[in-house]
């Protein structure tokens, strides 16, 4: 007998913001090359955000309306973070950034274009795309995913 799952950790601490609002922040929906591993603790290994499998030069979209708060070079990559309605943080890096901060974006306008140069990209190139709600990192794919995963229970008779 199928039984759905309940939500993810992660999808239930995104509360009110579920997927309706967000899009994927490349078009056409791209593959995921490198999954999101939260970190056991807020300085600890992980993988905080997901890879997204493009090209070079490829747009990058804003997955909601928001306001960018962050728009230029951290670390030697250029980053733009916008907010979202609801505390939650989109990330995306690395990119050319066409945005300024202070600028108010919505859903699917163009941010910059993906640059090549992501480490560990198994790609042509990767866009890094994270979320997070104050301090804690979450999944942002439950957030454009809006599948149901189905689980067979074992047969027990």
């Amino acid at each position: 007998m199928p039984v759905l799952s309940s939500p993810s950790p992660a999808a239930r601490a995104q509360g009110d913001a579920g997927p309706a609002r967000f899009s994927w922040p490349l078009s056409p929906d791209p593959p995921v090359v490198r999954a999101f591993e939260a970190p056991e603790d807020p300085f600890g290994p992980g993988h905080r955000g997901v890879d997204l499998g493009t090209a070079p030069g490829a747009s990058v979209l804003a997955a909601a309306e928001g306001v960018v708060v962050y728009a230029g070079v951290l670390a030697g990559r250029g980053v733009v973070s916008v907010d979202h309605d609801g505390g939650l943080r989109t990330t995306y890096e690395p990119l050319q950034t066409g945005v300024t901060a202070g600028d108010r974006v919505r859903r699917g306008q163009e941010l910059g274009t993906v640059a090549a140069g992501h480490p560990e990209c198994a790609a042509q190139a990767c866009l890094h795309w994270g979320v997070r709600r104050g301090e804690e990192y979450l999944d942002p794919l439950p957030l454009v995913r809006t599948e149901t995963e189905l689980r067979l229970k074992p047969w027990e008779g």
